[in-house]
């Protein structure tokens, strides 16, 4: 195994990262400026919310604390008897000042089960379960009711835009909208255009996601869009890690030492094991047998340990005030693991780290070669900015692959290759590693 170097993110900032994540978020304001600062666009003054799960909730207090109005509607009633007190504990994780316990409930967030009074909003973000028939059936009622200019977005994670407008009147005025858990923590929403997306619809969800103080990326409508392409290699990773021996604290460990905002299996159940295995299951015809079945996984959902909503996941879960806190690693789930395990291997914390992130690093060359991202620069963004969190101060995905060098990363995969397609080097990166190619041709504090 040739050693990853610099495994523990030494405390020093700003470093050479840092500077290059600013020069990123800065490229990125630069290029929404030239592309849609002239667009005539509807101004957001009225947001509307359909779903006040998790994510609708946490879409809905992002827009309060920006001080937008807020019309939410759910058919379950529960989640909007709940939704003022998620809500306020959503408001007290952010970075921001958490607006008055008092105000937002009552005279910026408006719950209702009429439609009608959807007519009012400027924009409206569709959060419900990820299901294709359960949002298309949504959107095409939804869009009977509302003004032709009223815009429409999907906060699906890895829907086909274009499939979930093909039934819509005016599919010009529909996108992705697709925003990450804990909404209040991560920064990136991703702006999914759809094959007909108007250059105003993309311009409102783009200035609808920075009236919330978000960094909005545009990308394509492909399986998983970017981020979550990448994310499922990391923790299909983890996952199966531990069925091969690997202990929940020492791959959690290894995460976080490198940099990691949180764990992989911290970030599973933040996210919901049950939403991990939908995303799975529909992204798995486009990546094939480079993305490895978990039976362990589906066993977790089948008992319903679905991390922290339903309490109890990777690790236990209690509630503190307005607040669900994470317990110690949870026996029962490495228990889970253990029956199914493979023949328990011995991992290091280097072999461990080489199987988080290399696989990862593969599938972001097989996106560049496939010609889908706009500039390889947003590979960086968002796995920095989204629920990935991968650490600013090693400049990006790609920015760090450079320290490495592509014919190191070459030798790096070598005793990988035993486990397939997912951990063998692309042809780009075999071209990059002979041609000793880089993804940043110039290295400046101005990115690429």
């Amino acid at each position: 195994m040739v050693d990853l170097p610099d495994l523990v993110l030494p405390a020093r900032v700003p470093t050479p990262g840092t500077r290059n994540v600013a020069a990123l978020v800065k490229f990125n304001e630069r290029r929404i400026e030239a592309e849609y600062a002239a667009v005539v666009r509807r101004p957001i003054e009225v947001v509307g919310i359909v779903g006040a799960g998790t994510m609708g909730g946490s879409i809905a207090a992002a827009t309060v604390r920006a001080g937008l109005p807020v019309v939410i509607t759910d058919h379950d009633a529960g989640a909007l008897e709940t939704l003022p007190r998620r809500m306020l504990a959503e408001s007290l994780a952010a970075a921001d000042p958490p607006f008055e316990r008092d105000r937002a409930p009552d005279s910026l967030v408006r719950q209702t089960a009429n439609p009608s009074e959807f007519e009012q909003c400027d924009l409206i973000v569709e959060a419900l379960v990820e299901d294709f028939f359960v949002k298309e059936r949504e959107l095409v009622e939804l869009e009977r009711r509302l003004p032709i200019d009223t815009v429409l977005g999907s906060n699906t994670s890895t829907l086909s835009i274009g499939r979930l407008a093909a039934r819509l009147v005016r599919p010009g005025r529909f996108c992705g909208i697709h925003f990450f858990p804990p909404v209040s923590q991560r920064r990136l929403v991703e702006i999914v255009p759809g094959p007909q997306s108007s250059p105003a619809t993309v311009a409102a969800a783009v200035a609808f996601a920075l009236a919330l103080g978000k960094v909005p990326l545009i990308v394509p409508d492909t399986p998983g869009f970017l981020v979550n392409r990448l994310m499922l290699f990391y923790l299909s990773e983890a996952l199966q890690l531990l069925t091969e021996g690997a202990t929940i604290e020492a791959v959690e460990r290894t995460a976080t030492d490198f940099g990691m905002a949180i764990g992989p299996l911290s970030l599973i159940d933040q996210i919901g094991l049950d939403v991990i295995l939908d995303c799975g299951w529909v992204l798995a015809g486009t990546l094939g047998e480079r993305l490895v079945p978990s039976p362990p996984l589906v066993a977790m959902v089948k008992s319903r340990r679905l991390g922290q909503k339903s309490g109890a996941g990777f690790y236990s879960y209690h509630d503190d005030g307005n607040r669900r806190v994470a317990g110690k690693p949870d026996p029962a789930a490495q228990e889970i693991f253990a029956r199914w395990g493979r023949p328990q291997q011995a991992h290091s914390c280097q072999s461990i780290a080489a199987r988080l992130f290399l696989p990862m690093l593969v599938e972001a060359t097989r996106l560049l070669a496939e010609g889908r991202i706009r500039d390889p620069r947003d590979i960086d963004l968002a796995v920095v900015f989204s629920c990935l969190g991968f650490p600013a101060a090693r400049g990006g995905l790609l920015y760090w692959a450079d320290t490495l060098r592509a014919s190191r990363i070459v030798a790096m995969l070598e005793p990988l290759a035993k486990l397939g397609p997912r951990a063998q080097p692309t042809p780009l990166l075999l071209a990059m590693a002979e041609g000793e190619r880089r993804f940043y041709p110039v290295e400046s504090d101005e990115g690429l």
